[in-house]
């Protein structure tokens, strides 16, 4: 991740402006960009800060604020897809895609749908595989039972 320049250099370079030389003179003298010049005499123009923009931190979500909606909703119907989610919330004005939905579930701590023996309620989808036959096979053929028929 990149570092902000100085303060010290910050005032340097905004001095030498103010004194009258251009955002190009004061790039080609203090050996940085000019763009970080413009960029930095109009954020001095319009706070009246040198300073550094704040790094990182938390960001906001803008479904944030329809935390109770959306919980309340999961807990009338439990079964309700995020594609209608999103519609639902459009109607109410905001507009997110059923993925940015997912992703903020996932955030507050909701997970995948589990039945009630803690499985995933998705069916295979393919066959099991004839390696896995064979290993029931034998587990069935250890307990006593007779080997089961594979036929194809």
């Amino acid at each position: 991740m990149t570092k902000s320049y100085s303060l010290d250099l910050r005032r340097r370079v905004a001095r030498f402006v103010e004194a009258g030389h251009s955002c190009h003179a004061a790039a080609r003298h203090f050996e940085v960009s000019v763009a970080f010049v413009v960029r930095l005499m109009a954020a001095y123009r319009a706070t009246g800060s040198l300073a550094p923009k704040p790094e990182g931190g938390w960001r906001y979500s803008k479904l944030d604020p329809h935390r109770d909606f959306l919980l309340q909703r999961v807990a009338e119907k439990g079964d309700i897809t995020m594609p209608q989610l999103a519609a639902e919330l459009a109607a109410l004005g905001t507009k997110v895609t059923p993925a940015s939905i997912s992703h903020w579930f996932r955030r507050q701590g909701y997970r995948f749908k589990k039945n009630a023996a803690g499985q995933r309620t998705r069916a295979l989808r393919r066959a099991p595989s004839p390696r896995a036959l064979a290993h029931e096979a034998s587990a069935a053929h250890a307990r006593g039972a007779a080997p089961a028929r594979v036929s194809r």
